[in-house]
């Protein structure tokens, strides 16, 4: 059954990526240890950025790699169900989340939309850094986090691959 046609050209792909596929099989612990936050942006390979592969780690992906309640959540299931020990958090450079507030980012919205999402909590924050800190101190003092993981922050150069520790 055809669903719709605009994504055929995925579709298409994912049948060549199947028949290549060889890494089925894997039962969903993190065989690293590994946990990383990073954003939504399409410039950041996660696994590959670090040396790990299919499997070795957990993945979130949130605007701006900010600590949503979901994404707090994806960490508490991590370390204490997949074996998750070490959680990088890794916001990265040029980031439009970055770039302004949440009323800059709702502005934008509303020129391309011409819908007011004055109301919508986009997180946007142009002290990254800050931002950076105050996830990564909530997480390292969480009660089901605390002891059980190490925590770090990064931030991940888009121009150059490069990724320092800050915190």
């Amino acid at each position: 059954m055809r669903v719709d046609s605009r994504f055929d050209d995925l579709l298409r792909a994912n049948q060549e990526f199947r028949r290549e596929f060889s890494d089925g099989g894997f039962d969903g612990i993190a065989r690293a240890g590994v946990l990383m936050i990073t954003c939504m942006d399409s410039r950041i390979l996660p696994l590959e950025m670090i040396g790990l592969r299919i499997g070795d780690a957990k993945i979130l992906r949130t605007p701006g790699a900010h600590l949503t309640d979901d994404a707090l959540t994806g960490v508490i299931v991590g370390v204490h169900l997949l074996q998750v020990r070490r959680v990088l958090v890794v916001p990265h450079t040029r980031c439009a989340v970055a770039s302004g507030t949440d009323a800059d980012v709702a502005a934008a919205i509303k020129e391309s939309s011409g819908v007011d999402v004055g109301g919508l909590h986009i997180g946007a924050d142009p002290d990254q850094e800050g931002h950076l800190r105050r996830d990564v101190a909530r997480l390292r003092e969480h009660p089901l986090i605390a002891g059980r993981a190490d925590i770090g922050g990064f931030l991940y150069d888009v121009d150059t691959g490069g990724l320092r520790q800050l915190l």
